[in-house]
């Protein structure tokens, strides 16, 4: 959460977001849209077997189209991938994430 909070600082300007997303994201000020996309990127990572299409209906709903459910989903995928090969390989932070 220490690298890609900086760069969602960068993006925001908000440290307040990126701490209370880094908290809990369901209890940030956000809009019900940026909710429901965190939601579903959390449950494709933590309990992607019980994903179905009325998940994706529901992104469709609040005005996601099909390619931007498809970002979602693969942005998603890339990250828990790569954070578990660091993770499976011991990889660490560089120090110079430690010093902020």
């Amino acid at each position: 959460m220490t690298h890609h909070g900086r760069g969602l600082f960068r993006l925001t300007k908000s440290q307040e977001l990126v701490d209370s997303l880094k908290k809990n994201f369901r209890d940030a000020d956000i809009d019900e849209k940026d909710l429901a996309m965190l939601a579903y990127a959390h449950k494709v990572t933590v309990e992607h077997c019980a994903c179905e299409k009325s998940d994706v209906d529901s992104l469709r709903d609040l005005g996601f189209e099909d390619v931007d459910v498809l970002d979602i989903v693969q942005v998603t995928a890339y990250y828990n991938f790569v954070n578990r090969m660091a993770c499976g390989l011991g990889v660490e932070l560089e120090s110079y994430w430690n010093e902020e």
